[in-house]
C-alpha cells in the first residue's frame, strides 16, 4: 500500500504542475495562479502528518522550481512548501480535520507558502520582485487557492485516507 500510496502522490504532484504551468496562467491575475502544488502538500500533510507534508513539499517544490517556465532561483518553492507542509501537518492530530478546519489550514497554508515565497525574492535580490508586489502576490495568492480548494483537496484527502493502511489494534 505504501507504493501506490506513493505513486497516486507523486501522480497528483505531477498533475498539479502540468495544470498549473499550462492551464491555469490563461485565469491568473497579474501572474499569480492559484497553486495546486501547494494544496496538494496541504492534503498529504493533513492525511498523513508533519514529515510526510514535509518530505511531500520539498519533492513538490523542487519539481515546480525546475518546471518550465521556471525564472527563479531553484529551492524557493521547494523551502516555502517545506514550510508549508509542516504548518499543515501539525494541524493534523489523532483525528481527522472537519471541512471549516481544512479550509482554514488550506488559507494559512497558503498565506506561509506565499509569503516565503515572495520574501525569499526580496532577500535573494531576483529582479522582478520588489516588496509591493510580494504583498499583492501573497493576497492574489490566497484568494486564488482558496477558490479551488475544495476542488483539489477535499477529494485529494479522501484518495490518501483511503489508500492509507488501516491501523490493528493490538
Amino acid at each position: 500500500m505504501t507504493a501506490l500510496r506513493t505513486g497516486v502522490t507523486a501522480l497528483a504532484v505531477l498533475l498539479a504542475i502540468v495544470l498549473q504551468a499550462a492551464l491555469l496562467p490563461h485565469v491568473g491575475w497579474r501572474g499569480v495562479v492559484p497553486n495546486l502544488c501547494l494544496l496538494v502538500v496541504v492534503a498529504g500533510a493533513l492525511t498523513r502528518g508533519a514529515h510526510f507534508g514535509v518530505v511531500l513539499g520539498f519533492c513538490a517544490g523542487l519539481a515546480l522550481d525546475l518546471a518550465p517556465p521556471a525564472d527563479h532561483l531553484a529551492g524557493r518553492w521547494a523551502l516555502a512548501l517545506m514550510a508549508v507542509g509542516l504548518v499543515a501537518g501539525l494541524v493534523r492530530r489523532d483525528e481527522r480535520p472537519t471541512i471549516p478546519v481544512v479550509l482554514v489550514t488550506a488559507a494559512v497554508a497558503s498565506f506561509v507558502g506565499a509569503s516565503v515565497f515572495g520574501l525569499l525574492g526580496v532577500v535573494t535580490g531576483d529582479p522582478g520582485v520588489a516588496v509591493t508586489d510580494v504583498l499583492l502576490s501573497v493576497v492574489a495568492g490566497v484568494a486564488g487557492d482558496l477558490a479551488v480548494a475544495p476542488l483539489v483537496l477535499l477529494p485529494l484527502m479522501v484518495l490518501l485516507t483511503r489508500l492509507e493502511p488501516q491501523r490493528r489494534l493490538a
